[in-house]
């Protein structure tokens, strides 16, 4: 015999059914099983190091083991490529940058991945700057007279980075355009040698991550005459900004996670409410200002919205440079 509800129990049924819809979201605050956080570098980098700070405080919000796991390669795109081919039903989130998310999907013909398609960003959790650092061989301790250096000897614009079509190379470029000079763009395989030959005295002129640099200048191996930023890095307060200098830019990078598209919106949204929670940890962000990060406390929607205008502000300068890999 078919069962025909009373009007009052199918009411009650769908009651129910909503209330679930509506409560299951905001319910679940744990996951099911474990969280991966890949990074796609090696171990010991700011990446690296922002990821591990996460990731200890975010398991027990979660309820779940978070692990941090490195898979270095073609300068992070492989991390980005594994990432794209994950499950619905898996729990993993990749801590991506601009040279990942923004740079090569432009320079590279084919990077293997789509940044708009294959992927959701979930909510940004550090920023940095980049730096102008000069060796002890131009003994200067401002910015301004490194304008009149290079105008009175050009052929010593050489800007060494860590690696060309890096984001320190791209800014190195917005550099010469604020000093009226064209520099040759020097790279290197990394920040270590390039820190090498610029306390040496075999490069003149560095650019590079401010926590890269940041070190050798608190030991008076080399200057910083600037900042990127908006605004003085909260750990080094006495290191003026470009446009304290007289340089009108600003620019920066970042660390935000991603999720593959595949995952659920309600997922996406819990793990960006957890960790802005985890972002807002007063032990956290001491932490970070002791290894030279810089952590943000961003919301989903406001992190769309930063990585919309981030585009606009580095695509034109990007294409433009006419870099090639």
């Amino acid at each position: 015999m078919p069962f025909f509800p009373s009007r009052r129990r199918l009411a009650a049924c769908c009651l129910a059914l909503a209330i679930g819809g509506i409560l299951t979201p905001a319910q679940a605050q744990n996951l099911e099983s474990p969280l991966t956080l890949v990074v796609g570098y090696a171990p010991g980098g700011s990446t690296d190091r922002i990821a591990r700070l996460i990731a200890e405080r975010l398991g027990p919000k979660l309820g779940v083991a978070v692990t941090v796991e490195n898979r270095a390669g073609e300068g992070g795109r492989l991390a980005a490529k594994q990432l794209r081919r994950a499950a619905a039903n898996e729990n993993v989130l990749m801590l991506g940058n601009p040279a990942v998310m923004v740079v090569a999907p432009l320079v590279i013909k084919d990077a293997g991945y789509d940044p708009d398609k294959d992927f959701v960003p979930v909510t940004q959790v550090s920023s940095y700057d980049f730096a102008l650092a000069v060796g002890q061989k131009l003994q200067l301790d401002r910015a301004m007279f490194l304008v009149g250096r290079l105008w009175a000897h050009p052929e010593e614009a050489v800007f060494g980075v860590p690696a060309t079509g890096s984001l320190p190379h791209f800014f190195g470029l917005m550099v010469g355009d604020a000093l009226s000079v064209q520099p040759q763009i020097k790279g290197y395989g990394g920040s270590a040698p390039l820190a090498a030959d610029l306390t040496g005295g075999s490069l003149p002129i560095a650019i590079d991550t401010l926590d890269s640099l940041y070190a050798q200048h608190v030991a008076g191996k080399i200057r910083i005459l600037a900042v990127s930023g908006k605004k003085r890095a909260s750990f080094a307060p006495s290191l003026p900004t470009f446009r304290e200098a007289g340089m009108k830019i600003d620019a920066d990078g970042w660390n935000t996670f991603f999720a593959p598209s595949s995952m659920p919106p309600a997922k996406v949204q819990l793990l960006a409410a957890k960790i802005r929670e985890v972002m807002q940890d007063p032990g956290l962000q001491k932490a970070a200002d002791a290894l030279y990060i810089t952590p943000v406390v961003s919301s989903n929607a406001e992190t769309v919205q930063m990585l919309k205008a981030y585009r606009q502000q580095w695509e034109p300068v990007v294409r433009r440079s006419g870099f090639a890999p």
